[in-house]
């Protein structure tokens, strides 16, 4: 497909971020799947966004890891993902936090990993059953390497029966770790409220978040954001797209995440006519793709 024959509709197809970044003030950018898989980091991203801070835009990460942002970052540092590639944080797990202060003292049950109770740290909970509890928050299952969201339908149904209230702290359904994909909170949320459970989602494509992400960015730009001048760059239709809608941003996203069997990279590069097709199909089109974050 020529340049010609693409649809205005259809997403534009771009090899580096370089052209793009004078039309922007501010990037919010997805963590898990840009910046590294679980795995490994990505040095050519790192290094586009330093590219971008250097020319003064600003960069702040929007993570739906079920942690605070602080945790996060602790972990980009074992990664090796440089401070320089960022100028702040905002998880669902920050979001997650202010929901549960909001519920000071409140029994709570918990479902999700041992690895995700940093989330609680600090605030007035108290952890209870099923049985016990006024709500719940889940962060995942319990093991992501073996367990499915239908093994959980037992407990949901629990919890449905007593009327308990989810707070999703990480909304993807999946996430890529090396080249596997793996369920995450989203998911058990997704079928909790297939069942008539009541959810709140406290991460992307959700509008709190994004807001959160923006109030950072106008403190440090010194003045208020134009959404106009704002991309979002993810690897997820579902929330990174979708959730640039809600603030009215461009977005561009990376192939080479969750959607990469999808767009065909498995057996080769992108195919523009594969692309739109794909496109057109999705509940929200990116304004631009790239095979993986790149200057």
């Amino acid at each position: 497909m020529s340049v010609d024959e693409r649809s205005a509709d259809d997403p534009e197809i771009v090899a580096g971020f370089a052209p793009l970044a004078g039309r922007y003030d501010v990037a919010l950018c997805d963590v898990w799947g840009v910046l590294h898989d679980g795995v490994s980091a990505f040095k050519a991203a790192s290094d586009a966004l330093m590219r971008y801070r250097d020319g003064g835009g600003v960069v702040i990460l929007v993570s739906n890891a079920p942690r605070p942002g602080a945790a996060v970052v602790a972990q980009l540092d074992r990664l090796a993902v440089p401070r320089l590639a960022y100028d702040g944080i905002v998880t669902s797990g920050d979001l997650t936090r202010r929901s549960v202060r909001e519920r000071a003292g409140q029994p709570v049950h918990h479902l999700g990993p041992p690895r995700d109770l940093p989330i609680f740290e600090g605030l007035d909970v108290r952890f209870a059953d099923v049985d016990g509890a006024d709500y719940v928050v889940c962060s995942g299952l319990l093991d992501d390497d073996n367990d499915r969201p239908e093994d959980y339908g037992p407990l949901l149904e629990r919890m449905r029966a007593r009327g308990l209230p989810m707070i999703c702290a990480n909304p993807d359904l999946v996430v890529e770790r090396g080249h596997e994909l793996v369920p995450c909170a989203g998911a058990v949320a997704k079928l909790y409220e297939e069942m008539g459970g009541e959810v709140y989602y406290a991460g992307k494509p959700h509008r709190p978040v994004y807001d959160a992400a923006l109030d950072e960015a106008a403190g440090m730009r010194g003045g208020p954001v134009d959404p106009r001048r704002v991309v979002a760059i993810g690897d997820a239709i579902r929330t990174d797209v979708a959730g640039a809608a809600t603030i009215g941003a461009d977005t561009l996203l990376i192939a080479r995440g969750i959607h990469a069997a999808e767009l065909g990279l498995r057996e080769g590069g992108l195919d523009a006519a594969r692309t739109a097709d794909w496109a057109a199909r999705q509940t929200h089109r990116p304004t631009r793709i790239m095979e993986a974050l790149a200057w």
